[in-house]
């Protein structure tokens, strides 16, 4: 049976705003403000129209001025730590201060992930994420980054989709690794030491793996590691993307 009316918005960036008669109590800012508080503290599960109505002193209905359901609250408050992410632009015309700048892109991309770990449970879910303003922002400063470096704008596009899928990719199992480390009330160090007896013993029937769990971990310590990891993957990738955009 066909549906009648008016269709629903699939995106709070696809609605139209509704109009106000009179100010209400709460702006925008301060409900996206107050559910970034509530989602770094307590995480994606805590979040609530309920919750968050309670935190700010208003109703639920209040903050329906705003927006619609839970998911335009979360969409609103990514855009807003999307915000966060500064994009370096590079100072001389040098080709290594254009990587240095490509480098520090991608390590505030990783970093701004990393102080609001829930996201690691959202993104998927969030297709309408590149029309908030700061998304777009981010995009067109992420682009000039990359023109900067040589690239046309078709590959600039290309390029800066690629850091973006590697870092995201890197920072969200980050960001889901120290979510759990948190809960276990274990530093990481701690954590990582606890496991290593177990995790040489399970690689023994491996050659590949057992040869390569004793070369150790790349780095003094398991923050070191990580960092290790992310920066080797970040300069095997701005290496090919150089040498793709040469052809």
């Amino acid at each position: 049976m066909p549906r009648t009316g008016k269709p629903t918005a699939i995106s709070v960036w696809t609605r139209p705003q509704r109009p106000r008669r009179d100010q209400p109590a709460l702006s925008r800012e301060q409900i996206v403000s107050e559910a970034i508080a509530l989602l770094d503290a307590e995480g994606i599960e805590a979040l609530s129209m309920r919750k968050l109505g309670t935190r700010l002193n208003a109703g639920a209905t209040s903050l329906y001025t705003h927006v619609s359901n839970k998911d335009e609250i979360i969409e609103l408050a990514v855009d807003q730590v999307y915000g966060e992410i500064e994009v370096p632009q590079p100072v001389s015309g040098s080709h290594e201060d254009w990587l240095a700048a490509a480098k520090q892109f991608a390590e505030n991309v990783r970093a701004t992930l990393l102080r609001h770990p829930w996201i690691a449970s959202v993104l998927g879910e969030l297709g309408m994420a590149h029309l908030g303003p700061n998304m777009m922002g981010l995009t067109e400063e992420m682009l000039g980054l990359f023109e900067s470096g040589g690239f046309d704008l078709e590959t600039s596009e290309i390029a800066g989709k690629t850091i973006w899928a590697y870092v995201i990719g890197v920072a969200l199992t980050e960001a889901a690794y120290l979510t759990t480390l948190a809960r276990s009330g274990r530093a990481e160090q701690e954590w990582h030491d606890m496991i290593q007896p177990a995790a040489a013993e399970a690689v023994q029937a491996y050659p590949r793996l057992r040869k390569m769990y004793a070369m150790g971990p790349r780095g003094a310590d398991a923050i070191s590691a990580r960092q290790g990891f992310f920066e080797v993957g970040i300069a095997c990738i701005l290496d090919g993307l150089q040498t793709h955009a040469a052809h």
